[in-house]
């Protein structure tokens, strides 16, 4: 149950984050994201818990040090010294640079995974989905300026695919997953400024399912999908889910990748989308690795395990909704 000064640090995070995409200033951005850090912090801690405090310090630091070139960038903008081309060049690199850190995108990232081992499933879904709204909507501002955005989304989805490699932890999966699917929604700026809010709406949806699927089941490991046994209902939750973020295309996931593919190849970006499926590949393989030993093996199932009707509605509710894209595609011809 909620107390009340959590629900009182929610509402600051959801005050900030609200100031920062709703403000005309630079400094009413960086004061909206200052808020938004104040506020998380004290959810992501947890009393008696020391990888909970070592989470709240790494996340401070990082948060600060990218506040800090944030609003050098923003203060040095009446620099009259230097020529306006110049000038507009050098502090847009700098605050998409202070603005990747706050995301860890690559080459900043490594933080985040740490993180997020750190954390519970709560405090990972804010983390990987709200804590992005407002970096993500100051990025906005800045991206036609960018002439480096084709490396930074490179970046973003190679390492996303290959640090999931040789990962065992679930959370860390879902870290360096969340950085492939950062390149996307960066490349939805690019091409359709409005698009990412869709994507990052959808992505959203399907890792609240997945935390909420995840925390009932207490795994954080991938040998813990087979260990706990669940029913097979569950396992068809898990596999779909997957193949979701993934993007296969019979799932709801496909849906933000299919539009972000087509508004590509209507600006000719062939080689960098071609990078982008190939990663997405990648990170298919190792979803596959997942479930593929708890799809596989016929493991037992505990006669206390909870059975009630009321979980299979809504197991085979969140099924069908991930399973809704052909609807959803033949009704938007």
């Amino acid at each position: 149950m909620l107390n009340i000064s959590m629900m009182m640090f929610i509402l600051i995070m959801v005050f900030g984050t609200s100031l920062t995409f709703s403000s005309e200033t630079w400094l009413g951005m960086w004061m909206g994201l200052e808020m938004n850090l104040i506020a998380f912090i004290p959810i992501l801690h947890k009393p008696n818990n020391n990888p909970a405090s070592e989470s709240c310090m790494i996340y401070f630091l990082i948060q600060s040090l990218g506040s800090i070139l944030m609003l050098m960038s923003i203060l040095s903008n009446s620099l009259v010294m230097v020529s306006p081309n110049m000038t507009s060049e050098l502090l847009s690199t700098m605050l998409m640079v202070s603005l990747m850190i706050k995301l860890g995108m690559p080459p900043f990232h490594f933080w985040f995974p740490e993180i997020m081992e750190k954390m519970t499933w709560f405090s990972s879904f804010i983390l990987m989905t709200w804590q992005k709204v407002a970096p993500l909507t100051i990025m906005t501002h800045t991206i036609p300026n960018q002439t480096l955005l084709p490396m930074i989304i490179t970046m973003s989805v190679i390492t996303g695919a290959v640090g999931g490699l040789n990962q065992t932890s679930i959370r860390k999966i879902m870290a360096f997953s969340s950085m492939n699917h950062m390149g996307w929604m960066v490349a939805c700026m690019k091409f359709n400024n409005e698009m990412w809010i869709n994507y990052l709406m959808i992505y959203s949806a399907i890792i609240f399912t997945m935390v909420i699927t995840f925390h009932m089941n207490s795994s954080f490991f991938i040998n813990q999908l087979t260990m706990n046994s669940p029913e097979f209902t569950d396992k068809m939750l898990i596999t779909i889910l997957f193949m979701s973020l993934g993007g296969l295309p019979p799932f709801l996931g496909f849906l933000p990748k299919w539009i972000v593919i087509q508004s590509m190849i209507l600006s000719n970006s062939y080689f960098i989308l071609t990078i982008m499926i190939m990663s997405v590949l990648i990170t298919l393989f190792y979803y596959l690795r997942m479930i593929s030993t708890s799809l596989l093996i016929n493991n037992s199932i505990s006669k206390w395990s909870n059975n009630s009707p009321s979980n299979k509605i809504v197991t085979l509710t969140l099924i069908s909704m991930n399973l809704s894209l052909p609807m959803i595609a033949t009704f938007s011809l």
